[in-house]
Formats: C-alpha cells, structure tokens, sequence
C-alpha cells in the first residue's frame, strides 16, 4: 500500500543522475524549438524585405495598327503592348509545352490556316479528348468584354491561362507550366526582355499571350471598303443586296446581334443570346452562360460571335452543328428553335432562295486582310 509517507519516500529516492539527464534533454528541445521559431521568423524577414517579380512589360512600346472597318484596340494600363512581350506571346501561343504531354498548343484549337478555329465540329484536347463546344475564332477578340462561349473570363488576360488547366485541353497544372518554361533557357531569356528579371510567372504568361492576340485582327475587308471606304464597287450586286437583307429589321435582321456601326463594324454586339440551338425536347444540351450567370433567362445563351471572316471558320454555332452557311442562314430563316428563353429577335423570316444565296455571297464578303507576323515565329 502506498501511504504519503511511502510517496515521499519514493520521490526522494529518484536517482540524481536521472533528474539531470531529464533536465538536460528540456534544455536541448528547448534549444531545438528556439533555433526553429529563430529560422521560421528570418525567413519571413527575408520574405518580406525580396521584391516582388514585377509583371510590367518593359521594352519597345508598340502601336497595333488597326485595319479599315474596325475601331481603336482596347488596351488595358497594366499590360500596354511591346514588341518583346508580343514575341513572347507569339511563341507561347504555337508552343506545344504548354499542355501536359507537349502535343497541344493554344494554335492546336486556333489555326491560323483555318481562320484560328480548327476546323472541327468540337475541339479536341491532349491524348485526343474531344471537348463540349465549338472552337470559336479569336480574330478581333481583342475587342469583346467577355472571353468564350459563355463569357467565364472578362479579357484577354484571364482567357490565357483558363486552356492550360482545364483537363480537357492541355491539362497542365500551372505551376508545372512556369517550372518547364524556367528550365528553358531560351525562354528565360525572353521573358527577362519582355518584363525584366525574375523569368516566367503565370501572370507575365497571361500577359505576353494577350498581347499576342491583340494583334490577330482582320479588315480591309471587300465589304468594309464599300461601307467606309466608299468604293461601291467593291461588293458585287448580290452582295449589295444581301447587305440590305443583313440590316433590314423585316427580313434578315442580322445587324441586331451583327452590330455595323457609322464608323466601324465588329459584326457581335459582345452580348448573349438564346438562338434555341442545341436545345432538344425543349431541353438543353448545353446550358450555356447560364452554368456562369445562374439567372434562369440565360438559360441557353451563348455569346454572339464575330462574322469577321466567317466563311473560313466553319462548322458553326457553339456545338459546331451547322457545317455550312446556307445551313446557318436556314436556321435563322425558320426562327430557331422553340424554348421557353429563346432571345425576342429570333423569329422566322420570309427569305426567297435569292435571298438567301444573296445573304451568304454578303457573309463572304466579309473575309479581310490579317497581319503578316501573326503566324508561327519565323513564318509570316
């Protein structure tokens, strides 16, 4: 039985030698524990005190020369374009490192050689994967206040790096993109020209690739110098009447989502629509920019797309249903399809087959002049 005094006794029979050991050791994790809070603070210090990698384009400032038809390009302050960050851009763009098995580029969805589309029903991504939209063109993107079919970014910038996570495109994590560029020399070395020290970072990414595609503009079309330049013979007669087709409210009615301005003609108004395509059952397919907006009325809307060269980038529509013209023009000529958010414009229109022979000899007349230096680097 342990009485209090055999508890005394017992504790004041601890051997000396056992005390100071364990004395000893308190002292040497204290040690420890300082040495580490001592290691972890300096190391916040110097945290602190080292510079962020800036992210301002240094270099020769550019002025993107903008074509007959269209307006001044949108810049934003932070990224003012230059002739090394739109380089830089210009080789991310047709570089297949940016997907996770280098097989992809951003140029794999946007040929230049196909209108920057790819030619495809629905876009396919690394090992093969076929996606769930249309690749839309991204001539003249430069100008619209919402990026892909659904509007998810809100500029060039925040499209850029979107592809190159998504696992249905390039599938490469971010951080693994910047890693394998700053092994490369070569593009370290680009990077340094285009924003100074500190090599690739997601966000200079991002911006050297929205510089690039700025410059991917189309005008001086056969139709912009009959409507600005004031050459009318620059549009055949059926093309002349297939432009007052385009405009009339009454037939095509085109120009209300088609935007022409007094000035320059962008032919989208940036907005969304519910033109009833994809819509099966009176069910969607694809919801469209509701899966963003959450508002029921968006149900089915997808945004307006540019004609700006429209009859290189075929199929068309966001699911690349209608392979050619005619068939877009016949869709809209018999008011799309019915649901219950289909846009008010859309309505069946009584189009003669001249008319609508007319209509896209217009559309075709659209197709203008690009810049020579928008292909592959080393390539006009």
């Amino acid at each position: 039985m342990v009485t209090p005094a055999n508890y005394r006794l017992a504790a004041t029979s601890i051997s000396p030698c056992f005390v100071y050991r364990n004395r000893t050791n308190a002292v040497k994790n204290c040690r420890v524990a300082l040495r580490i809070i001592l290691i972890a603070a300096l190391s916040a210090s110097f945290d602190g005190c080292r510079a962020p990698v800036s992210t301002k384009p240094i270099g020769t400032p550019v002025q993107i020369k903008v074509p007959l038809g269209l307006p001044p390009i949108p810049i934003p302050a932070n990224n003012p374009p230059t002739a090394e960050t739109i380089a830089l851009g210009r080789k991310l763009f047709y570089d297949n490192m940016l997907s996770a098995d280098n097989s992809v580029a951003c140029a794999s969805c946007h040929n230049p050689q196909l209108g920057f589309t790819d030619g495809l029903r629905l876009s396919r991504g690394v090992m093969g994967i076929t996606g769930v939209r249309n690749a839309p063109t991204i001539v003249n993107t430069a100008y619209l206040p919402h990026q892909f079919w659904d509007g998810r970014a809100i500029s060039l910038e925040e499209q850029a790096a979107s592809p190159i996570a998504d696992p249905v495109e390039m599938n490469q994590p971010h951080e693994v993109l910047v890693a394998k560029l700053n092994r490369d020399l070569a593009y370290k070395e680009l990077f340094v020209k285009a924003f100074g020290s500190g090599g690739a970072t997601l966000e200079r990414v991002e911006k050297a690739l929205a510089s690039f595609e700025r410059t991917i503009l189309s005008g001086n079309s056969s139709f912009d110098r009959y409507q600005f330049g004031k050459d009318k013979n620059a549009l055949t007669p059926a093309q002349v009447r297939g432009l007052a087709i385009f405009v009339d409210p009454t037939k095509g009615n085109c120009a209300v989502c088609h935007t022409i301005s007094d000035k320059y003609a962008l032919f989208t108004d940036g907005q969304f629509h519910n033109t009833g395509e994809g819509v099966e059952d009176g069910n969607f397919t694809d919801v469209g920019r509701y899966d963003q907006t959450k508002v029921e009325a968006d149900k089915g809307a997808f945004k307006t797309p540019t004609l700006r060269n429209v009859a290189n980038t075929g199929p068309y529509m966001h699911d690349g249903s209608l392979k050619t013209l005619h068939e877009v023009v016949d869709f809209y000529a018999g008011g799309g399809n019915s649901n219950a958010y289909l846009d008010k414009e859309i309505r069946a229109n009584k189009l003669s087959g001249e008319d609508r022979s007319d209509l896209v000899k217009f559309l075709c007349s659209l197709t203008g002049e690009m810049p020579k230096d928008i292909g592959p680097p080393g390539k006009q």
